[in-house]
């Protein structure tokens, strides 16, 4: 199974940087994950519609099949639990 995720932010934004730093130290602990994510950034500033919609939530990681969004403040176990539920086989 293979997660595709959008990271919304802009540049100059340092909490999306620090959200950057997040996934990629993750994805380096965890060597197997990349080869079931797609991990793509969305810079909102080209969208007026994206503006409005994250502007003052960045940065914002969606899982595009669910629609659902981890919301910044996160950290790595929450971005792994995030992860992991769409991974990990249901019960």
């Amino acid at each position: 199974m293979s997660l595709c995720l959008e990271l919304y932010g802009t540049l100059g934004c340092h909490l999306c940087d620090q959200a950057e730093a997040i996934i990629l130290a993750v994805l380096e602990a965890n060597p197997g994950l990349s080869t079931h994510l797609q991990i793509e950034a969305v810079d909102i500033a080209e969208s007026d519609a994206l503006i409005e919609a994250y502007g003052e939530r960045i940065p914002v990681l969606k899982a595009l099949h669910s629609g659902e969004e981890l919301c910044w403040p996160f950290d790595p176990p929450g971005l792994v639990s995030f992860i992991n539920r769409y991974l990990s086989p249901p019960d």
